[in-house]
């Protein structure tokens, strides 16, 4: 019985685990999934099946952050492409 009362009190604590999460979702030019226990969403990687990145509940946000991610990624290879030039 304690083991079920802490269990219980983590999830009020902590709330839901997204353990649950949907098959993927595509969706402009993104894939990601969505909890089925409490509606967050989640970035999704086709090419390795997997998710990644932050959760949170509006879908623009986790664009933008997956469109600033890929900017600073091509500014750093194009930093790392110039030094290797000199």
């Amino acid at each position: 019985m304690a083991t079920t009362v802490a269990g219980a009190a983590v999830v009020v604590l902590r709330g839901c685990w997204h353990r649950k999460m949907s098959w993927p979702v595509r969706s402009q030019e993104s894939s990601y999934q969505v909890c089925l226990n409490c509606g967050i969403k989640r970035l999704f990687d086709e090419k390795n099946f997997r998710s990644y990145g932050p959760y949170s509940y509006d879908l623009e946000r986790l664009i933008s952050w997956e469109r600033a991610k890929r900017v600073r990624q091509r500014e750093l290879d194009d930093t790392l492409a110039a030094r290797s030039a000199s």
